[in-house]
């Protein structure tokens, strides 16, 4: 391996140790918990270090939104192809979605509660979101119903999707009717 190889690995393991460091400060202390100076501390490296690899807190969310997308993506789709049926399939999603919002909730706001400074719906957005979006679709698209567009059937559903994430982690909507609401959100809206 050459010398220029192993400075490249060395950056690469560095980087995701940040994302690692961030990702579980905020998971247990929130996002306002999260600083170049406690992240520097935590993963033994200067500051300076640490801005050689991010140029600060908004493009360490935006790592671990990315991070997180991917991770969603195929939570996502392991649950949708295990499901047998479209409404199987749309109801697996639903949960699998629910789910991973419960289980890492300071990566779903980095995802989609703060700015990591992506860009969403646009040319310019990174891949593993234009993925994620592409695993709700995958099962999605085939329940929209006739002359409903695929794609904004998904932003539909992911949208009432995400209502009940928030509103329920906020505790505007108490967690013991989260079954029947997913129900309600799949038998209503999905044509199947």
């Amino acid at each position: 391996m050459s010398v220029q190889e192993r400075k490249q690995r060395e950056r690469a393991d560095r980087e995701r140790l940040i994302v690692a460091t961030a990702r579980e400060l905020a998971e247990q202390k929130g996002w306002e918990a999260v600083t170049t100076r406690r992240l520097a501390e935590r993963i033994e490296y200067s500051q300076p270090v640490l801005y050689s690899h991010f140029r600060g807190k908004q493009e360490i969310i935006g790592a671990v939104a990315l991070e997180g997308a991917t991770e969603m993506a195929a939570v996502v789709r392991a649950a949708t192809a295990a499901a047998d049926g479209p409404r199987a399939q749309v109801y697996a999603l639903a949960r699998a979605y629910l789910d991973f919002a419960e289980r890492h909730p300071a990566v779903y706001d980095a995802m989609f509660q703060l700015d990591g400074g992506l860009a969403f719906a646009d040319e310019d957005t990174p891949e593993p979101l234009k993925d994620a979006f592409a695993a709700l679709l995958e099962s999605l698209g085939e329940v929209a119903g006739d002359g409903v567009h695929p794609g904004l059937f998904t932003e539909v559903f992911w949208a009432s999707l995400h209502g009940l994430a928030t509103l329920t982690r906020a505790g505007r909507l108490p967690p013991e009717d989260t079954e029947q609401r997913v129900e309600l959100l799949v038998d209503r809206l999905a044509v199947l």
